[in-house]
């Protein structure tokens, strides 16, 4: 396959690469793909920026492993994926779940070839509640979605669509093709990595990662998120990493980089461009 890497437990990831300049690197959600990043991928790419995707593990057009599907794994895969590119001065951006795993790769790995890092809708700190995280969401809501992937993934994922995006507010404007386009997507994993991945961005607890964060990085998140609350996740993050700029998108859903593309493309050139 063009445009892959085999990674050390000789996992093949696939990956798109468009433009040429500073890279940016970006980390999809569960279930999806590097298409989920596709919006900004173009716009960035247009501005001269180099704009590289991959489909995380058991994920899209990658390898489907019955290992490796956690926190600290998906993190190794982003550093040998930008050790195999020799990526420097590379801004990576995670969309939640790839979140968690942007924070893990530089907690794991350090930030020597990061300059910037921004979360959108991210899991970051911990989204399971605990003794320590008593706001978090009880593992009822995460065994349910266990359920709804055993079940009928299909239909689970066609569902999943309304609340992800909003688009069971009032007064919503509903996309089927958005609809069908994370569908696509979500079923293109591999039934492991859907299953094994919900552990993975639920019970793992980043926030000493978040610590380690050393470089600049913005937060952005919705304030109707109903997927990654924004009181357990970004506004917690937001006072963790030392320096972090949060911007809140007043109604916005889980998938603002679909719903309000402009905004978020506008949002991160000029967080690039800083």
């Amino acid at each position: 396959m063009a445009n892959s890497i085999t990674t050390k437990d000789g996992t093949n990831l696939y990956y798109k690469d468009w433009g040429s300049g500073q890279p940016v690197v970006f980390s999809h959600g569960w279930p999806l793909t590097a298409d989920a990043f596709e919006d900004q991928m173009f716009f960035l790419a247009s501005h001269g920026y180099r704009c590289i995707a991959h489909d995380r593990r058991g994920h899209g057009r990658s390898s489907q492993p019955w290992n490796g599907n956690d926190m600290d794994t998906y993190a190794d895969d982003l550093a040998e994926l930008a050790e195999q590119l020799d990526l420097k001065d590379a801004v990576h951006v995670g969309h939640s779940t790839g979140g968690g795993e942007v924070a893990r790769y530089i907690g794991r790995h350090g930030s020597n070839r990061v300059a910037k890092a921004v979360l959108i809708g991210a899991i970051p700190p911990l989204m399971l509640k605990t003794a320590a995280n008593p706001e978090g969401l009880p593992i009822e809501v995460f065994d349910e979605i266990r359920e709804g992937v055993l079940g009928d993934r299909s239909q689970f994922f066609k569902d999943l669509t309304m609340p992800f995006y909003g688009y069971n507010r009032p007064g919503a404007t509903v996309s089927e093709g958005v609809r069908n386009e994370f569908w696509l997507q979500g079923m293109m994993a591999g039934l492991p990595a859907c299953f094994f991945c919900i552990e993975a961005f639920s019970e793992t607890d980043l926030s000493a990662d978040l610590k380690k964060m050393d470089i600049p990085t913005l937060i952005i998140h919705g304030d109707d998120d109903q997927i990654v609350p924004i009181a357990t996740s970004a506004l917690l993050s937001a006072k963790i990493v030392a320096d972090a700029k949060l911007i809140v998108y007043e109604g916005g859903s889980h998938g603002i980089c679909t719903t309000e593309t402009d905004r978020v493309n506008s949002d991160l050139l000029a967080f690039l461009q800083a």
